[in-house]
């Protein structure tokens, strides 16, 4: 009897997480990319368009943003990278943006877990650097959208949402 008890305890909290993972509106996603023996995974909240005003509404300019929706959004990698030219050693991250018109500000910072912006601390700033925002016309993307967009040792990730593009070169740092 008690380990039927127990089995229903499981069951129902199993029920329970499953069914918190699909309520959510903005749910999570992942892009992913590996060279060699480098590993590394973009986590994020993927907020919906749903015939909203984006960026200078419901994404302020010059604000700090989580890059998503929900958690702060996350970079894990096994191994070195070079993004945008800067070197980001192998560890967990959050990427933090400042969007603004004609370019955003990409923030890496070594605080995680963090849910949205709100406990954002430019301490804790790795490094920032500027990229430009491209809009697109021949495609649109309804859901905020990461790819990494990779071709052997080099990769572009690439942050899209509606009918804007902000690219960042990306390289892994070989092993000597």
């Amino acid at each position: 009897m008690k380990s039927r008890a127990v089995f229903f305890l499981l069951l129902l909290v199993v029920v329970v997480e499953v069914h918190a993972q699909e309520a959510r509106p903005s749910p999570l996603a992942m892009a992913r990319m590996t060279y060699q023996n480098t590993y590394v995974k973009i986590t994020y909240g993927q907020p919906h368009k749903r015939g909203r005003p984006l960026f200078g509404a419901l994404v302020p300019y010059d604000e700090v943003w989580r890059t998503g929706a929900n958690e702060a959004t996350e970079i894990t990698l096994t191994g070195d990278l070079l993004i945008n030219g800067i070197l980001l050693k192998a560890g967990t991250y959050s990427i933090f943006t400042i969007p603004e018109r004609i370019k955003w500000t990409i923030i890496i910072n070594s605080a995680v877990g963090l849910w949205g912006s709100y406990n954002y601390n430019p301490k804790l700033d790795v490094f920032r650097f500027e990229a430009p925002v491209q809009e697109l016309s021949d495609e649109s993307y309804p859901a905020f959208t990461i790819v990494l967009d990779q071709n052997n040792d080099r990769a572009e990730m690439h942050f899209l949402w509606d009918n804007i593009k902000v690219s960042v070169p990306v390289r892994f740092v070989e092993e000597p």
